[in-house]
């Protein structure tokens, strides 16, 4: 008997009917011989022995110890305490802890007075762990927080062959479980009659006597109850129905045997209708349901009857759909009879696995484009090379979501990228994909935050090749495919968003035009069940990369205007969206918490208090930093801070000193992070999980817990600190003579701001003489310049952000204004010493460690993404070059004199071309070549992050490899596996990532609130007008008459619409060449008004609100002309009046 394919040693796939040969039944072990038959005729024996037992009673649950002493990481009710297993030995046990859930008011108000025990199976656990987790509160008005119980059942049965078939296919769902054991415990017995609230029970039906399948005398083997022979899988489905049996048999006879109030009921909880129709056949009983030992349901009808008897329950919004709903509209039906599909179906396994065998299909993770669901790639192997293949339109995606393992087919070399794929995106381009993808592109086209860099490129974050050598000339293009199979699904994650559903008398209120486009999709998709309960709507996820989900809920109306969490449960072919469920509720949409709690859940930003297992392994409330054998003490020397106010995990500190030979000693000291994060300890694991602290406008997330980041680890004025230092002897003239590399121990005289170190750069010499922190600072800020001279002219890029900061209100904490970051030289003189030390330590670790060293590299920005700024940079006279950091750096510097005039123009250059380049990415040395670890903006050959250790999980590694470099600690055991090496680096380049995402983020949320007035709409800020320079201008035909802006007071870029001229005007001027849009007079053929790259407009930013959303708006206001074109035609109608009047 066999449910999965298996592979012979030579490679041919097994058939899935395999004979089995049972011992006789004994009470110790079960030896069974499976024979499998493979494709070339050999039959390959398996023999295996389950060992069995009596003394395992009516399962097993968690409960506290009543010996402490040890340490555990479970807590509760804040403290710390050991669980241990407890087994149900007895039915009469059993009954009364059954009966322990249930409160003194339990039957009342109309709820069942039934206690129900609930076995439950695989497919329950890995596809409904939201409904078996939902808790309600105690009906019990003393009741305490952890005093809720499991709205499910009054107790859940974990058989042990779902939990193994669970950890099998998903470690997600496997955690959740182990984790839904783990929570009976937090409300256990207290020994005084107590009730417990949670009960979760693993059965272990594996090795337990009473639940194995018995054969009869001759058979060779299992049979089911309808006399068919059942397959591996079958006989653990026929395993979790003998565990309910099991526990009805024994609750039905202690019932028998004793009185009792309370009413109890099994119930077998299956979404295999097969399995639930066998469950009945399996049972002696009426055919009416009556006199069985148990019942068996979908989760669906579970729900559905709890729900009839509670109707405050809510609880079937979270139950998984596997099939489009009842009455969805189908592509192509016609009336009631047939539809087609909206996807082509998906290879069956059999084919996929030769296919995948064969290399005529390729397996790989699907990856989504940033801003779209329509666009992606999967990344391959051929031979030793990883590729990525670029998927592109709903068609060819196939229904796969990003995170998936799917299986894909590549298209002929014709059709690749780079040739004729080209011409043919190109015409797909022109006539348009479908109807929903352009709704799609049109209803993120909003105004935002500038971005500060580009998105990374495949290549770049993972070391992939984008394009393929085809011929033997050499020429490049890009392979594209079809998703054909999924191979494993990625829905375990919750996606943030918000239900979309039409007002009817809000719809007839508005302008059609003005109807956003996920209406016209809720429009087709929402609709009445006919179970007369539940409704089908759209949710639409604020993560562009994910598509509308389809959920069926009986509570439409108050989910409208609410952030929510739903999860992914299925995509039929037959079904345009995938289908899903509610899993809860965030709060409501636009307040800034729950916007905040949106941010932070879509970037997967962790912001879970740290854990106790974590928090013991700080140091004691009364630690003292003393010196340590083998730490030098530079505790003599004026060392000196310099950071933004209020800064409170201050990483580094400077100082400089003047030598007896006229040099002078220069020192970079970094707080010693390592000192008190050992490496495999449960702290160090918490931190390289968060890699990066993250920072929004009014809060900031550490990735070390509070007495590390602030106190014990921060440089603080006037207090003795550890610290690892690079000590530099460099002349006045900023050459360097020396340099060494120390575990030590300093004593910061002062933690000074920017604005209080350039009060000092500024200073007199001649006041200077017996002041030690100016005299420090000046000779700082003297070589600092000197460095940045050498750098610069090496090729080093001087480049901007749009960066802004609030100021926020003392008590509620809403902008009140925004400004523009004041930069000092004080600024660059940190930033130079920063970097001088993370390029010193960079060739340090590498010389010791050429293959193993944490490095940061800056990729050579691809010449595609630079061609359009290069175009329109041409409109205004001025030639970029991007041969290599220097020449771009050298053409930059040429624009900004030639645009003296308007300085925020050399400015608005530099923020653009910062756009035009992929971040910089972690990597480790031994994965690239060494001409590969160059980083371009710095222009520097190697380059990593030491200087941070409080906030970035690089720094950290990098100060361990150092330590080992330098002998005064061991290297870790997993510093030395470039695999591991590569995994930190992935990790840390996705956090870092999206902690830069969830920051701009966060000031959206809070430009949003300044602009709509706060969140009542009465406070500071409100619409505003503002000037703007246009960054790009829509050319093409078929395109809306309409251009980005960039509005430097405020960060924001967003699409001016000019919502008064129609796209078809044929007074409409459309100028690629020139890229210029305007408008010109129909009689005379004159320009009226137009606007061109780089020109500086007048527009209004306000915000616009509706039912459910808001959104940052920009309107253009001058030149009027192009605004409005009826202005002018008014205008010149009057000219022509006032001119019949003087005749």
């Amino acid at each position: 008997m066999m449910a999965h394919e298996h592979i012979d040693d030579d490679g041919d796939a097994l058939q899935e009917e395999i004979i089995e040969e049972t011992q006789p039944f004994s009470l110790h072990t079960i030896p069974t011989r499976r024979f499998y038959l493979t494709r070339r005729g050999k039959i390959l024996q398996s023999t295996t022995e389950r060992y069995l037992r009596d003394d395992l009673g009516y399962g097993t649950m968690l409960v506290p110890s009543a010996a402490g002493g040890k340490k555990s990481a479970e807590t509760i009710a804040g403290k710390i305490t050991q669980l241990v297993p407890w087994t149900i030995e007895d039915a009469s046990t059993l009954w009364n802890t059954l009966a322990s859930t249930v409160s003194p008011s339990w039957g009342e108000g109309g709820s069942s007075n039934t206690v129900r025990l609930a076995v439950v199976d695989t497919n329950i656990l890995l596809h409904h762990m939201d409904v078996l987790e939902y808790l309600r509160d105690n009906d019990d008005e003393d009741a305490e927080d952890n005093g809720k119980h499991y709205s499910i059942a009054n107790a859940i049965v974990i058989p042990q062959t779902a939990l193994e078939e669970c950890r099998h296919r998903s470690l997600v769902m496997y955690r959740r479980a182990t984790d839904l054991v783990r929570s009976s415990s937090a409300s256990g017995d207290d020994g005084k009659g107590g009730r417990r609230k949670r009960c979760v029970i693993v059965f272990a039906d594996v090795h337990h006597v009473d639940t194995q399948i018995k054969l009869s005398k001759g058979e060779t083997s299992a049979k089911d109850a309808d006399g068919s022979t059942i397959t591996i899988n079958d006989e653990n489905d026929a395993r979790l129905r003998k565990v309910a049996l099991y526990y009805g048999q024994a609750l039905y006879n202690y019932a028998e045997s004793g009185p009792s109030q309370q009413s109890m009921e099994v119930v077998f909880l299956s979404d295999d209708a097969q399995s639930r129709k066998l469950s009945l056949l399996e049972q002696p009983g009426d055919e009416d349901g009556t006199g069985l030992y148990y019942k068996t349901r979908s989760m669906r009808e579970h729900v559905t009857l709890l729900q009839k008897e509670d109707p405050t329950l809510n609880l079937l919004d979270m139950v998984a759909q596997f099939n489009a709903a009842p009455g969805a509209v189908d592509k192509g039906s016609k009336g009631d009879s047939g539809s087609q599909n909206y996807y082509t179906p998906h290879i069956d396994s059999a084919t996929l696995s030769h296919g995948l065998q064969t290399n005529r299909y390729f397996q790989g993770v699907y990856r989504s484009n940033r801003d779209t669901n329509s666009e992606g790639y999967v990344t391959i192997r051929r031979g030793e090379d990883r590729i990525a293949v670029v998927i592109d339109g709903r068609q060819d995606i196939n229904r796969a979501v990003d995170g998936d393992i799917v299986a894909v087919e590549l298209f002929s070399i014709e059709r690749w990228l780079g040739g004729e794929g080209d011409k043919n995106k190109e015409s797909k381009d022109e006539k348009g994909s479908s109807d929903s993808e352009a709704k799609e592109v049109t209803a993120n086209q909003q105004a935002g935050i500038a971005a500060d860099t580009a998105e990374p490129a495949v290549r770049d974050i993972d070391n992939i090749a984008e394009e393929v050598p085809v011929d033997d000339e050499g020429q490049l293009r890009r392979p594209t495919g079809k998703v054909v199979g999924i191979i494993r699904r990625n829905f375990h994650k919750n996606y943030c968003g918000s239900i979309c559903t039409i007002d009817t008398k809000e719809k007839e209120d508005e302008n059609e035009a003005e109807i956003h486009p996920y209406d016209d999709i809720a429009a087709k998709h929402e609709r009445e069940s006919p179970d007369g309960i539940t409704s089908t709507v759209v949710f639409f996820s604020i993560d562009s990369r994910v598509p509308p989900i389809l959920l069926r809920t009986t509570q439409r109306e108050r989910l409208v205007g609410m952030r929510i969490l739903v999860s992914m449960d299925s995509w039929p072919a037959d079904s345009e969206y995938p289908l899903g469920h509610y899993v809860k509720t965030l709060g409501v949409a636009g307040t800034k918490d729950t916007e905040t709690q949106v941010l932070l859940q879509e970037f997967r930003i962790p912001c879970e208090p740290f854990p106790a297992k974590v928090l013991a392994c700080l140091p004691p409330a009364d630690y003292k930093i003393e010196l340590e054998p083998g730490r030098a003490d530079l505790r003599h020397i004026p060392v000196l801070s310099i950071d933004p106010p209020g800064c409170k995990d201050i990483d580094d500190a400077l100082h400089c000193v003047e030598l007896p030979n006229g040099n002078w000693q220069v020192g970079v000291h970094i707080a010693d992070v390592t000192h008190y994060v050992e490496a495999g300890t449960a702290i160090d694991l918490e931190a390289a999980n968060r890699s990066t602290s993250t920072y929004l406008v009014n809060k900031r997330l550490d990735m070390l817990p509070s007495l590390l980041t602030t106190d014990l680890c921060s440089l603080k004025g006037n207090v003795d600190r550890f610290a690892f230092s690079v000590l530099w002897e460099v002349t006045p003239d900023a050459t360097i003579v020396d340099v060494e590399f120390k575990k030590s121990i300093i004593h910061s005289i002062a933690a000074l701001t920017y604005q209080q170190a350039q009060s000092l750069i500024d200073k007199p010499d001649k006041d200077c003489k017996d002041d030690i922190q100016a005299g420090a600072v000046k000779r700082l800020a003297s070589l600092a310049r000197k460095f940045r001279s050498r750098r610069i002219e090496a090729g080093a890029l001087t480049l901007a952000s749009p960066e802004v900061k609030f100021v926020l209100d003392s008590e509620s904490l809403n902008p009140t204004d925004v400004q523009a970051y004041t930069l000092y030289e004080a600024n660059a003189l940190v930033e130079e010493f920063m970097l001088l030390a993370n390029v010193t330590v960079a060739k340090k670790i590498l010389r010791h460690y050429p293959t193993l060293s944490v490095l940061r590299r800056h990729p050579v920005p691809n010449r595609s993404m630079f061609d359009p700024l290069i175009q329109k940079a041409k409109t205004k006279g001025i030639s970029l070059c991007i041969d290599d950091s220097k020449k771009l750096a050298d053409s930059l510097d040429a624009a900004g004199k030639a645009l003296s005039e308007d300085p925020y123009l050399d400015q608005l250059l530099r923020i653009l071309s910062t756009r035009c380049m992929s971040p910089a990415q972690y990597f480790c040395s031994g994965e690239y070549q060494a001409k590969d670890w160059h980083h371009y903006g710095l222009a520097t050959p190697v380059y990593t992050h030491f200087t941070s250790p409080i906030r970035r999980y690089a720094d950290v590694c990098v100060h361990r490899l150092l330590a080992a470099a330098i002998g005064v600690a061991p290297l870790p055991v997993f510093l030395s596996s470039k695999s591991h090496l590569h995994d930190l680096a992935a990790n840390m380049n996705r956090r870092h990532r999206a902690a830069q995402l969830a920051g701009r983020a966060s000031v959206q949320l809070h430009t949003l609130i300044f602009f709509a007035g706060g969140e009542d709409g009465e406070e500071g800020g409100g619409a505003k007008e503002e000037d703007a320079y246009v960054l790009d201008v829509a050319t093409s035909p078929n395109s809306e008459p309409s251009f980005s802006v960039m509005v430097p007071r405020y960060g924001i870029e967003g699409k001016v619409r000019l919502t008064n001229i129609d796209g078809k005007d044929e007074c409409l001027v459309r100028d690629p060449e020139r890229h210029r849009l305007g408008y010109k007079d129909a009689e005379t053929g004159k320009m009226l008004a137009s606007v061109t790259v780089f020109d500086k407009v007048r527009v209004k930013i306000w915000v616009r609100k509706t039912r459910d959303r808001r959104e940052l708006v920009v309107d253009l206001l001058e030149p009027k002309l192009l605004a409005d074109p009826t202005s002018s035609s008014e205008g010149a109608s009057s000219s022509k009046k006032k001119q019949k009047t003087k005749q």
